[in-house]
């Protein structure tokens, strides 16, 4: 996009390209962080009515109470914003930024569709998984400036609860890293391209586990019910924001929701397609149409892929939320230690052996083998080669070399390098 804009103004290589670009990233992200909100809080409000046999919100907007959140929204911006005498001012006003901060940062890496993102990194996965970690540091710093014991109660039951649910999470994580050969999300992504066969929920029993445990532990990470203990209104009032009132008191929940689609959206590129449906319907009308047009069409059928199993995975929060009682927080430690762990660590083994045994999965019974699409980092990594291929560096060459060889291989067509450019450092 930089490079777009750089020529539409003839500017050639310059940083205004790049700071438009990156204006225009940041504000469409915006976008999806705010009215994500408004779109989620009527959601959780209509849900729990239905849940509940009763209509939750009717009257502003219509029957269906399409205005209540952005209502309810003016109204916290108009209301006082008090501070305790006993808080510690600055940290007590700065923390809703710092969690607001830590979610939306996490949406730089997150892939809507192949090319649309905001910053391309290689080790995208543990990227999301490190800022969003950092939303713990807002809730601590919440309880500890507020001057309350109970707020500070409730800020260290989240502390402890999010890094414990941080480990099976992890694990879980590490299990289509492995299987794709790499961290980029866009490459695991791509990797599910086709049927919905492709998808990695699908590859082996195990795979099925742990997105399973990972959906588990994400809703624990995200301070969602029945794992709230943060905010468990008959033990703490309201947990660590019990002092907060007006606009910083809604960033606190913008900050949840926003995060809250993130692990969602995660979840649907690890182990659901990602931005491919279940169907490949946009791919088809991408190639039927071909060129410029045919791959801008393609991304936005991706993007609302993404977005439809994002909110699908939210909504399946919500559903978990007004079906099941608040744990207690032994119970959520002995969940998280007890069995979380052990599932997450049953289902790292089990994957890896289902991968070192060449078992069947659903992605080769379909004759899509999913390696050929590895990405080659290291000498010899990212490719299967045949019994007589011979060894392969995985590393392509960029430019033709007069003593390349080519080694074929059952699914994907290598370059080797000579042992003296490979030894040697250049890449």
């Amino acid at each position: 996009m930089a490079d777009f804009i750089n020529n539409i103004f003839g500017i050639g290589d310059s940083w205004v390209g790049y700071l438009i670009a990156a204006l225009i990233a940041a504000v469409l992200i915006l976008h999806v962080v705010a009215v994500g909100a408004l779109l989620f809080i009527w959601m959780e409000r209509k849900i729990s009515g239905r849940i509940q046999d009763r209509l939750g919100p009717t009257r502003v907007g219509g029957k269906y109470g399409w205005l209540q959140t952005l209502a309810d929204g003016i109204k916290l911006i108009a209301k006082e914003d008090i501070t305790p005498d006993l808080a510690d001012r600055f940290l007590f006003k700065i923390a809703p930024y710092v969690g607001l901060a830590a979610s939306y940062a996490a949406f730089i890496a997150l892939p809507f569709a192949d090319g649309v993102v905001a910053q391309h990194v290689n080790t995208a996965v543990f990227f999301v998984l490190a800022v969003l970690g950092l939303e713990v540091f807002s809730v601590i710093l919440a309880g500890y400036s507020s001057g309350s014991k109970w707020s500070l109660f409730g800020a260290m039951r989240e502390a402890a609860q999010v890094v414990s649910y941080e480990v099976p999470l992890g694990m879980c994580v590490v299990v289509p890293v492995m299987i794709c050969g790499t961290m980029n999300l866009t490459t695991i992504g791509n990797m599910q391209a086709g049927l919905f066969t492709n998808w990695l929920v699908f590859n082996d029993p195990f795979t099925f586990l742990t997105a399973i445990i990972y959906f588990t532990c994400a809703t624990a990470g995200v301070n969602r019910a029945p794992f709230d203990l943060a905010e468990a209104e008959s033990e703490l009032v309201a947990g660590f924001h019990t002092e907060y009132s007006g606009l910083r008191w809604s960033l606190f929940f913008m900050a949840e929701y926003s995060s809250m689609f993130v692990v969602s959206a995660l979840a649907s590129i690890l182990f659901f397609g990602g931005s491919h449906g279940p169907i490949p319907v946009g791919q088809w009308i991408g190639e039927t149409i071909g060129g410029t047009w045919g791959l801008s069409i393609s991304r936005i059928i991706g993007v609302g892929n993404l977005l439809l199993k994002g909110l699908i995975g939210v909504t399946v929060m919500m559903w978990i939320r007004w079906s099941f009682p608040r744990l207690r927080i032994d119970q959520v430690m002995t969940m998280c230690l007890k069995y979380c762990v052990p599932l997450a660590a049953l289902g790292f083994i089990g994957a890896t052996t289902w991968q070192y045994l060449d078992l069947p999965t659903a992605n080769s019974l379909v004759g899509n083998p999913r390696y050929e699409k590895h990405e080659m980092w290291t000498e010899g990594v990212g490719v299967t080669p045949a019994a007589d291929a011979g060894p392969a560096s995985g590393i392509p060459d960029p430019e033709p070399h007069s003593e390349d060889k080519t080694a074929n291989t059952d699914s994907v067509t290598v370059k080797t390098l000579p042992v003296s450019v490979v030894k040697g450092g250049e890449r």
